[in-house]
């Protein structure tokens, strides 16, 4: 898989999730403590990501890790 598309991907899955849960934006920044615009490029596959704020993402939304990747 093209590196493009998996960033994408992850970002659908971490958004589908969040949306799921009712947890803004906002608030998953407040959180994982990652910057709100990081978290919205994040979203949209346009920004990778440090792998320790991938596991306070996941931690967030209940999720493995593994599940978003």
């Amino acid at each position: 898989m093209r590196n493009d598309i998996f960033l994408i991907e992850m970002g659908k899955k971490i958004r589908e999730r969040r949306k799921a849960q009712k947890i803004s934006l906002q608030k998953l920044s407040e959180v994982t403590g990652i910057d709100l615009s990081n978290l919205s490029f994040l979203e949209r596959g346009q920004r990778n990501c440090h792998i320790l704020s991938l596991k306070s993402i996941a931690d967030c939304l209940n999720l493995n890790i593994k599940e978003l990747l």
